[in-house]
């Protein structure tokens, strides 16, 4: 834990000198003064990172004049190293400090289920602690589930869907959500300034860093150079470190990044434990099973008891206990729909094929017919689509547009997720489980690998 709380403090030096500057700027544009929750930042905040400059104070990568860079953190590793819980650890030291903070926390691991479920990749500001108490939600529960008295109920992240669990599926597009997603991180920070200089922490996969490309470090290039990145962290990794400064001290990379970047390797926390593939495969399971039924949160054996005495049968009817002074609702059960849907109604896409061969195995001088990229129209009365128990990602655009669908269908965020159970290609209807009643009349969905059935 030392290793963390140095970087804290070095994150916090870097926050103190960006608000600064940031106050500064504001000043001189015609008198306008800065945001509210900057002003809260008092001219002392800086003084209580000095005692961590010696152990991270590499992480802010020069003198207070040159560097006025919020930290933007970039977080890589070998598998179940510890990635997910060292951006819950940083996220939590900086809401929890003296000075208003919400950093921006973005989620490019689709294996894990993070703000929504496995598949997607996701960006959220958090100005409260994120809590750890179950797998069904590794980074809490967002506004858009059950009403709980927990303060991480009021989440409301940007999703967008990959549709696979593994990077190496289909790296191109991963790449390119990648873009889309920095693209609109910068647009919600242009109109959050305390965001803005709270900094970006960046959680990755483990096979972020070999995806079978001509550059197999291609995925973490596009998220420092999209996101700014300038400071890498790698967990663990003697080897991988030692790659990733020489690749960023380069002066290509010095040419794309416009700034330096810190390469600094922390140690991998001893509480870290390998899990097998039948349990991960599980963990997504259940995180699919929760986004449509919800969950009742346990309660300590000391509240249990307590409750279980008064009259009351455990995880109903708490209407009297209280959780740090508001009224607890523990029961997070929710109630989904089957509804039955026309194949008209909605229109189903998959981005390229299910599985590619490698190009190796093509014709020489023979290219592929469908791109890695390219949106595919499903037919549902087909035989062989593969829709069935498969989970699909209703996308904000209202209808197909005509011009540019390719990239419209590519860019469009996530608005919630549905499972076909069943086809009737008789009467050209499909029976859809849906987390609301709401109509899915003109609606756009794409499709994936995620498997899901309901048991």
């Amino acid at each position: 834990m030392t290793a963390y709380a140095n970087l804290h403090l070095a994150f916090e030096q870097m926050r103190v000198r960006a608000r600064r500057a940031e106050r500064r700027d504001a000043a001189e544009q015609d008198g306008t003064g800065p945001d509210n929750a900057i002003g809260l930042i008092q001219q002392g905040g800086g003084g209580g990172g000095g005692g961590g400059s010696g152990g991270g104070g590499g992480a802010s990568g020069g003198d207070d004049d040159e560097d006025e860079e919020p930290p933007r953190v970039l977080i890589v590793g070998p598998e179940h190293s510890g990635k997910t819980t060292a951006c819950k650890l940083l996220v939590n030291y900086a809401v929890r400090g003296t000075a208003a903070c919400s950093p921006l926390y973005v989620n490019l691991d689709p294996s894990d289920g993070g703000f929504t479920i496995p598949g997607t990749v996701s960006a959220c500001v958090i100005d409260s602690p994120l809590p750890t108490s179950s797998p069904a939600n590794p980074l809490g529960i967002t506004a858009t589930s059950a009403p709980t008295a927990l303060s991480s109920s009021k989440l409301t992240p940007l999703v967008h869907w990959y549709g696979h669990t593994d990077v190496k599926k289909n790296a191109g597009l991963m790449e390119h959500l990648i873009r889309v997603l920095n693209e609109e991180c910068q647009e919600r920070l242009e109109i959050d300034a305390l965001a803005r200089t709270s900094g970006i922490i960046i959680d990755t996969p483990a096979n972020f860093t070999a995806v079978p490309m001509q550059d197999k470090f291609a995925l973490v290039k596009a998220a420092v150079y999209a996101f700014r990145v300038n400071v890498i962290l790698v967990i663990g990794n003697e080897k991988l470190t030692v790659e990733m400064q020489k690749i960023f001290s380069s002066e290509e990379a010095k040419g794309q990044s416009q700034r330096p970047i810190t390469v600094l390797k922390i140690p991998r926390s001893p509480g870290v434990v390998d899990l097998d593939s039948a349990y991960c495969e599980r963990v997504q399971a259940h995180q699919v099973k929760n986004y449509f039924y919800g969950s009742p949160l346990q309660l300590p054996p000391e509240l249990a008891a307590a409750f279980t005495s008064a009259g009351g049968r455990e995880g109903q009817g708490l209407s009297g206990l209280n959780l740090g002074g508001e009224a607890a609702a523990m029961d997070l059960a929710l109630s989904p729909h089957s509804s039955v849907v026309s194949f008209d109604d909605l229109t189903i896409y998959r981005i390229g094929q299910d599985s590619f061969a490698p190009s190796s195995a093509l014709p020489i001088g023979a290219s592929r017919a469908l791109g890695e990229m390219q949106p595919v129209k499903i037919d549902p009365s087909q035989p062989g689509q593969g829709i069935v128990n498969i989970v699909l990602a209703v996308l904000s655009l209202t209808e197909a547009p005509e011009m540019d669908i390719e990239e419209a269908i590519l860019d469009a965020d996530v608005l919630g997720f549905v499972v076909i159970t069943s086809i009737d290609t008789e009467n050209n209807r499909f029976t859809v489980l849906v987390p609301s009643a709401a109509s899915l009349a003109g609606r756009v969905a794409l499709t994936g690998s995620i498997q899901w059935q309901e048991a």
